[in-house]
């Protein structure tokens, strides 16, 4: 038993080595993309319905937190300050898996066709679930949904969904990005990334490396019905979600298990649907149950399987035809060890980096924030208290706008809601039947 868990950490602490670079620029990056993108644009921009809005739901929900838990109960502020119901799913479903460090994580450990196929296959997975909606959901459903969501019950991390760290003030992107404060926010983004996702990278890692070293190759190709490559292709889109739901691993956190699904013959479509799925694990479906209620929660977890299902198809017919598919199956992946080379003169670089940037963050009132990131969606001092404590002498720190926290509704219980068109501005919503 002690030889068995050994070589699971062993090989899970192999993938850590073999990622940790790409996760620190990945989340600097993101960092330094969220810097500028302030949330008050995000709720001003996803009121209507419309393609361009859903494009524009798109790319801002890029540009935002990694963290599900975060992007989700993000998600429901917007849907309270006035967004419509399909505009900020498609900003969840942005935020989770059109993220910068995924892409680089997803080409370090399986390709770069899969980091290709993350990017085409997250915009058509919200096509998907647009059409879905518009063809399934009632008015009624969308006014329950919005009563239950103006109760303001806590999910989880609601805090640092609320607040807002981005740079304030004029100036062009790299003056304001090069300004003490653009310093102060990028350190303060950064830093609160890791602390909302640690427990997903750090989960799916050990989950990854106990499937890797304990179950046998042979049992999931039997699983994947790998020998019939079209049976093979039919099946990996419908299960891998399956598979999903039941790790509880989301975000980034399940690139990891998506390789040794890979390496155990899962089709690339299903690979595909399984990280897409990091939004209908069992605590998130929890979540949107207290969020917009049982019903909301069951007509989610319909729709959304279905479009990341169909993504996977879109997507495994497309690279198949064009030849895109990679041959190679890497069963070696977290075994080889760690070494000498170019990942380890790469993890001590941005190690030096995050270090920067965690000091910083220290050195601003970091730990207070740290401390208000559960909070909650109408509690007033999950934004103030942080903010209060940023104001150290000799430091120019990143202002953050709390005239309408920008993350979360500030008000008591149903009020606020003054711009809300209770009645059809959910997006797509049908009428109900006679």
């Amino acid at each position: 038993m002690l030889d068995a868990v050994g070589e699971a950490l062993a090989m899970a602490g192999t993938m850590t080595w073999e990622i940790l670079w790409a996760l620190i620029l990945g989340f600097a990056l993101s960092a330094i993309v969220q810097a500028v993108v302030r949330r008050s644009t995000v709720v001003r921009l996803l009121g209507g319905d419309s393609p361009r809005t859903l494009l524009i739901a798109t790319g801002l929900g890029a540009a935002s937190s990694s963290c599900s838990y975060a992007a989700v109960a993000l998600a429901r502020s917007l849907f309270r300050k006035g967004a419509s119901f399909v505009a900020a799913m498609a900003f969840e479903i942005a935020s989770t898996n059109l993220v910068i460090e995924m892409g680089i994580i997803l080409a370090l450990l399986l390709g770069w066709q899969f980091t290709a196929a993350e990017f085409i296959g997250g915009p058509i997975m919200i096509v998907l679930l647009a059409v879905l909606f518009r063809l399934f959901l009632r008015q009624r459903l969308l006014r329950e949904a919005r009563e239950q969501a103006d109760l303001g019950l806590a999910g989880s991390m609601e805090g640092h969904a609320a607040m807002d760290m981005s740079i304030q003030g004029e100036g062009s992107f790299w003056s304001r990005l090069a300004s003490p404060r653009g310093f102060t926010s990028v350190s303060q983004i950064f830093v609160m990334e890791w602390a909302a996702i640690w427990r997903d990278v750090v989960g799916g890692l050990l989950i990854a490396g106990a499937v890797a070293a304990w179950v046998p190759t042979d049992f999931w190709q039997a699983f994947f019905l790998a020998d019939h490559p079209v049976v093979a292709a039919l099946w990996g889109p419908i299960v891998g979600p399956l598979v999903a739901v039941v790790t509880f691993v989301c975000s980034i956190g399940n690139v990891p298990l998506a390789a040794v699904l890979w390496n155990g013959g899962i089709s690339f479509g299903g690979v595909v649907a399984f990280i897409f799925a990091d939004l209908i694990i069992l605590p998130i479906l929890n979540i949107y149950r207290k969020y917009y209620g049982t019903r909301a929660a069951l007509f989610l977890l319909g729709v959304f399987y279905a479009a990341m299902a169909g993504a996977g198809y879109v997507i495994e017919l497309l690279f198949g035809t064009t030849g895109l598919i990679p041959s190679d199956r890497d069963t070696e992946m977290g075994r080889e060890g760690i070494s000498w080379n170019y990942t380890t003169w790469l993890n001590l670089t941005f190690l030096v980096v995050a270090a920067v940037l965690v000091a910083r963050f220290l050195a601003t009132g970091g730990l207070t924030m740290l401390r208000m990131m559960g909070g909650s969606p109408d509690d007033d001092h999950s934004a103030h208290g942080h903010h209060a404590g940023h104001h150290h002498a000799g430091h120019d720190h990143a202002s953050h706008d709390h005239a309408g926290h920008d993350g979360a509704s500030r008000g008591h219980t149903g009020h606020d809601h003054a711009g809300h068109d209770h009645g059809g501005s959910g997006g797509y919503a049908r009428p109900d039947p006679p």
